[in-house]
């Protein structure tokens, strides 16, 4: 999948529809009002992000994307803000977006408390657009789906969304050869018949169909009834469900959902809309594209508030998911073992950390093993390289070549992974990996351990293991080369 993920950045989507401000109050509470039985908060930071059509822009544009951005909004300040976050992800063109006197840009402020939302307050226009403005965003919608790959419609129902810009999108695309995904809020599916793909949620598609949707029978029903609507294929997302996706023609596929830890799901629509989209822009197969959606949801909503997802943080969930049964201590390259660290912390399994040359095992590196493996829930063994090893140990070492040393470590038990590294200490993997859980034997203090002061400054913890007496390959190849030279032979 690497190499369709290289391809990102020649894909171009035109992202039309409801522009938004997303402003996040962030405090504590700490007591109830006096003046009434509401929370008090004690402000500790505020932020905004892009929201809406934006934030799918900013989506794209995070996962290395260009951008075409449609949409509607006022001379006021919250579009100043808003352009500025659009300019800092760079790859989105906003010079097709319709800035007019009698608009406001829509603004949704959310105060939260313990990373909790206590409210929201929303700064908007309801009602259709001016008609001068509409013909305007019509238009520039129009130009933007035949010059784009691929076109996403974002419908949030603030008016920007109008009859004529369907008919205008729906057109150019038709004329262009080009698809058209919308993330739908109107009931009457029919409005977007034209489009490609719709993407529900499983709210949306009941009140749109009048039917439930909650188990596989009843979605695919409920699917039906939109596909007769709109005639477009329809994927939906479903929560802690996962999402399904259900063709014109042809048999549905349904992905469980990766999330393991839910904060908040700010945006989240965005985020699944918006990788599709330009998944599917590069030529990934649908199932592929919905997969790479699938995960990219799973990661924005285990953070707080409206969040985006990097190509590189997509591409290693991705990767270490396909391998994660592979979790049998075997070799892995860097780029690998961090992906699957990122996969685990995911999963919210703890990773331990423990390295060495580990040239002849004895007694000594079992019960390393064995205590490193008990303080965590999967264990990651860094063994130098064997250029490394000669620079610490000398020109006749290593005994065994790092192949034949990972190999064996890796039969271990408690070995999850192995990784090696080419430098004289493991500082560059540790900070790389970023382990909850760093282990050197006792004859270590804490302050010396490489790499603990990046670990405990993420909240990880150190373990000086117990030693066992007497054991070490140094002695045992001493003690081999004295056997040799009893023989008469050469060592």
């Amino acid at each position: 999948m690497r190499h369709v993920f290289d391809d990102l950045a020649r894909a171009r989507v035109a992202v039309i529809g409801d522009l938004m401000l997303d402003v996040y109050l962030q405090g504590e509470v700490e007591r109830i009002s006096p003046e009434a039985p509401v929370p008090v908060v004690r402000l500790a930071s505020e932020r905004a992000v892009a929201g809406g059509a934006a934030n799918v822009a900013a989506n794209v544009a995070h996962l290395g994307g260009q951008v075409d951005l449609v949409g509607v909004a006022g001379p006021d300040e919250g579009f100043t803000a808003l352009a500025a976050l659009l300019d800092a992800h760079g790859g989105i063109a906003r010079d097709r977006l319709v800035v007019d006197s009698r608009c406001r840009t829509t603004r949704k402020t959310r105060l939260l408390g313990h990373n909790q939302q206590i409210a929201r307050i929303d700064h908007e226009d309801r009602g259709p657009l001016p008609d001068e403005v509409d013909a305007r965003a019509a238009e520039r919608a129009a130009e933007a789906t035949a010059a784009a790959d691929i076109a996403v419609l974002s419908d949030y129902g603030k008016g920007v969304v109008s009859d004529g810009l369907l008919r205008a999108v729906f057109d150019a695309a038709a004329a262009a050869g080009k698809r058209v995904i919308v993330d739908p809020k109107r009931r009457n599916l029919a409005a977007y018949r034209g489009a490609a793909i719709v993407t529900p949620n499983r709210a949306e598609l009941a009140l749109a169909t009048g039917h439930p949707c909650e188990s596989d029978d009843d979605a695919r029903a409920a699917a039906a009834i939109a596909i007769r609507m709109c005639g477009a294929d329809i994927l939906l997302t479903r929560s802690e469900k996962g999402m399904s996706y259900f063709p014109v023609d042809g048999e549905p596929i349904h992905l469980p959902t990766v999330a393991q830890e839910v904060f908040d799901v700010s945006g989240a629509g965005d985020t699944v809309v918006g990788t599709l989209a330009l998944c599917l822009a590069v030529g990934m197969p649908v199932a592929d594209a919905m997969r790479a959606a699938n995960h990219a949801a799973g990661i924005v909503v285990g953070k707080v508030g409206t969040a985006l997802v990097s190509r590189d943080e997509l591409l290693a969930d991705l990767t270490a998911d396909g391998g994660a049964d592979v979790e049998d201590g075997r070799l892995l390259d860097r780029e690998a073992a961090v992906a699957l660290r990122a996969w685990w912390r995911r999963q919210g399994l703890s990773v331990g950390f423990t390295n060495g040359c580990f040239d002849l095992l004895h007694p000594g590196h079992a019960s390393l093993v064995r205590q490193a493996a008990a303080g965590c829930d999967r264990l990651v063994m860094a063994l130098n390289t064997d250029a490394s090893v000669r620079r610490l140990k000398g020109p006749n070492r290593p005994l065994q070549a790092e192949d034949a040393r990972a190999e064996v470590v890796g039969a271990l038990k408690g070995v999850a992974a192995v990784v090696l590294f080419d430098e004289d200490t493991p500082l560059e993997l540790i900070a790389a990996l970023q382990p909850d859980l760093l282990v050197k034997g006792a004859d270590y203090t804490e302050d010396t351990v490489v790499g603990a002061d990046i670990v405990k400054a993420n909240g990880g913890r150190v373990m000086l293991a117990r030693l066992v007496p007497g054991q070490s390959t140094t002695r045992l190849a001493a003690r081999g080369a004295g056997a040799d030279r009893a023989v008469g032979t050469a060592p």
